[in-house]
């Protein structure tokens, strides 16, 4: 008998546990959800400029790529479309400069500051940083700033070595990096979410490790149904319809090549923003940037290897795939050490003496 009570009050918990993580799930999706828009914008402009290109000829768009040796007779269309958007900076120009005279940011800027001052900080103060703050800004930002850059570098050297290949494979992959860079957006938000609400959980006032770890568990949870659902909306529209990017046989072809690497990139990319996202928060940048730095290097090297072999675009996308799983799998490992930011108090506490420091 009391076995069974024993169960039961197992099993009510664990039913608790998982409605609470249920409605977690829900109210990060509430709290992250629109911000996709603010991501997509950008990348679904490239996207349409893609497709509206490709409709016209597969040289004009190779020519939106770097340019190599095998495939110069893209150069006078490159210089085209580079003359073009020449001539669209003074429009781009005079709509910040419009942008900056409205009284919209002027507003927002007051509303921001308003919310500070019910939080008892003084947003109206104004004072120059200190040699010993500015530094401590550059220890934050400089990690950040590595990172970022690793991942902008990798990105671009796909592109670099994808330009040895021919015009049809750099069209190619124009689309397919393209279609890609729409997708893996969709996983920012959740990034943010957890720079937002993982820092009190860490280390604030409120703070519960138990709750931390319950937030990144819904966070992965979701970051990998999105990450599925992405996968396969963002595999379907390229091997159904290739044709809404280009007629060219040998283009479509080459695209199709690279379909599975490209949905098991894709498909963990939401994922490892979670984790990245919580590793932010924790400030836990040191790590972040060196492992980023050397993932780096390692892709680097394992895409210079692979191109030099002839694996040919196909090379680059499983590089790309061995590239963001292994971003997940060190992310996950960091946080889940017993002596990490997510199980140590020590840690946290550390972490606290450090940021009432700045």
């Amino acid at each position: 008998m009391q076995f069974i009570e024993e169960s039961a009050g197992t099993q009510r918990e664990e039913f608790a546990e998982k409605e609470s993580l249920w409605s977690q799930m829900v109210e990060i999706v509430k709290f992250s959800g629109p911000a996709v828009g603010l991501w997509i914008c950008g990348p679904l402009m490239s996207l349409i400029d893609t497709a509206v290109i490709g409709q016209v000829s597969s040289i004009e768009l190779a020519a939106l790529a770097f340019t190599g040796a095998n495939n110069a007779e893209i150069i006078a269309a490159a210089n085209t479309y580079v003359q073009i958007r020449g001539l669209a900076w003074p429009a781009v120009l005079i709509g910040w400069v419009a942008q900056s005279a409205r009284s919209t940011p002027v507003v927002a800027g007051y509303m921001m500051i308003e919310a500070l001052i019910k939080k008892g900080y003084n947003g109206f103060a104004i004072s120059i940083p200190s040699p010993e703050e500015l530094l401590q800004i550059f220890m934050l930002a400089a990690p950040v700033f590595v990172t970022m850059m690793s991942k902008v570098a990798f990105y671009s050297l796909l592109v670099y070595f994808a330009t040895s290949m021919g015009t049809q494979t750099v069209a190619a992959h124009q689309v397919m990096i393209q279609l890609y860079c729409m997708c893996a957006v969709w996983g920012e938000p959740l990034s943010q979410t957890a720079q937002s609400f993982m820092p009190e959980l860490i280390y604030g006032a409120n703070q519960s490790l138990a709750k931390a770890r319950t937030l990144l568990k819904s966070l992965v949870i979701i970051g990998a149904l999105s990450g599925l659902i992405l996968g396969s909306i963002g595999t379907s529209v390229p091997w159904l319809f290739p044709k809404l990017f280009s007629s060219d046989p040998e283009v479509i072809q080459e695209m199709h090549k690279v379909l599975i690497p490209y949905f098991l990139a894709l498909c963990v990319t939401p994922s490892t923003h979670s984790l990245e996202g919580t590793l932010l928060a924790g400030r836990d940048l040191k790590f972040i940037s060196m492992s980023m730095s050397g993932i780096f290097c390692l892709g680097t090297l394992l895409l210079l290897l692979l191109s030099r072999s002839g694996y040919g675009l196909t090379g680059c996308w499983f590089t790309l795939v061995a590239f963001q799983w292994t971003r997940f799998s060190i992310a996950l490992w960091r946080l889940t050490l017993p002596n990490g930011i997510l199980y140590s108090e020590e840690t946290t506490r550390y972490q606290l003496g450090k940021l009432k420091t700045v």
